[in-house]
C-alpha cells in the first residue's frame, strides 16, 4: 500500500466535524425551522438546488466474482452551493471509502508442469478510492426545466492500487430535471477521460448516467429510483445496468432536517466479475440556505 498524507479515519473525522459545524450554524438561525418537508424534498431531489447537504451513501455489493463475495462502498458526498449574480455554482465532492474482500483467483493449468500453482490469493483491502469533484453552473432562477453543466475531475487519491484507476481524469457533466408536483424526474450524465497518471495502468474512458424518478407522498415520504448506469468504452463487457428502487423520507432529528433512503438494485447487465445486486442506504444532512 502506498503512503499518503491522509488516513481513512482522518478523512471520516474531518467530514464528521464539518457536518457538526454546519449543523450548529444552520440550526442557530430560522431557516431550518421554516423549511417545510415538501420544500426540502424538492430541494434534496434536485442535484443543483441552492442547498447545502452532506450525504453518507452506503452501497453493499453482493455476489461479487466467482465466489459470490460481498464488498462495501461508502460515498461521503458534501454538496456546497455558491450564488454569483444570477447563477449558482454547485460544488459536489465524492469521497469513496471502499472495502474489497480477499479473493482466490483460479489460474489456467499448464500442460506438463504439474507443480505450477492452480490459484493465487489476493488479500482484502480497505481504504480511500479516487475522489471525484464536480462543479455545476446552474441558473439561480430556472424555469420548468432545471439544468446544470460543468467540469468533473477524478483525483488520483486511492490508498491502494486496487481501489483506484491510477489515473487523473476529467470531462464534462450535465444534469437536467423537472419537478411537476408530486414528481421529480431527471438525469445526470458524466464522461471522464484520463490525462495523466501511471502509464502502466489502463486509460480511463468511462461514461456514467444516473436517471432519477421520485414520487412524493404525505408526511415527507417518497418513492425513488436512481440507478447508476456506467460504461467502460474500452472494455469488452462495457455496461453495468442496475434496475430497482426504494423508499425515502424527510424528517428531523431535533431541528436538523435529514433525508434517508433505502434502495435495492439488481444488475441486469454486468461484466463477469461485477456484483449481482446491491443494497443502498443513504442518510443526508440538509442545511437550507434561505
Amino acid at each position: 500500500m502506498s503512503k499518503r498524507l491522509y488516513s481513512v479515519p482522518g478523512i471520516i473525522a474531518l467530514v464528521t466535524a464539518f457536518v457538526l459545524k454546519i449543523s450548529i450554524l444552520a440550526c442557530s438561525g430560522p431557516a431550518a425551522a421554516q423549511s417545510s418537508e415538501g420544500d426540502l424534498a424538492n430541494a434534496s431531489q434536485n442535484p443543483v438546488a441552492n442547498l447545502i447537504s452532506v450525504p453518507f451513501q452506503n452501497n453493499t455489493l453482493f455476489g461479487l466474482g466467482d465466489a459470490d463475495d460481498t464488498a462495501n462502498l461508502l460515498n461521503i458526498q458534501p454538496v456546497i452551493p455558491f450564488t454569483v449574480g444570477n447563477w449558482n455554482l454547485i460544488n459536489r465532492t465524492i469521497i469513496p471509502v471502499i472495502y474489497f474482500p480477499g479473493l482466490t483467483v483460479d489460474l489456467p493449468t499448464i500442460p506438463g508442469v504439474p507443480e505450477a500453482p492452480t490459484s493465487i490469493v489476493v488479500d482484502s483491502t480497505f481504504g480511500i478510492g479516487d475522489i471525484n469533484h464536480t462543479t455545476f453552473l446552474s441558473p439561480a432562477n430556472p424555469g420548468k426545466l432545471i439544468w446544470g453543466v460543468g467540469p468533473s475531475i477524478n483525483l488520483k487519491t486511492a490508498t491502494d492500487d486496487r481501489l483506484g484507476s491510477g489515473k487523473w481524469s476529467a470531462g464534462p457533466s450535465v444534469v437536467f430535471l423537472m419537478q411537476p408536483a408530486p414528481w421529480t424526474i431527471g438525469v445526470l450524465m458524466r464522461q471522464l477521460w484520463s490525462f495523466a497518471g501511471d502509464s502502466s495502468r489502463d486509460d480511463v474512458n468511462q461514461f456514467l448516467m444516473q436517471p432519477f424518478v421520485n414520487y412524493n407522498m404525505k408526511n415527507g415520504w417518497y418513492l425513488v429510483s436512481s440507478p447508476i448506469i456506467t460504461a467502460n468504452w474500452d472494455a469488452d463487457d462495457k455496461w453495468l445496468v442496475p434496475v430497482g428502487g426504494g423508499v425515502g423520507r424527510i424528517f428531523r432529528i431535533g431541528r436538523q432536517p435529514v433525508n434517508a433512503t433505502v434502495q435495492a438494485y439488481s444488475n441486469v447487465i454486468r461484466p463477469d466479475l461485477a456484483p449481482e445486486w446491491s443494497l443502498r442506504a443513504q442518510m443526508t444532512f440538509l442545511f437550507p440556505t434561505n
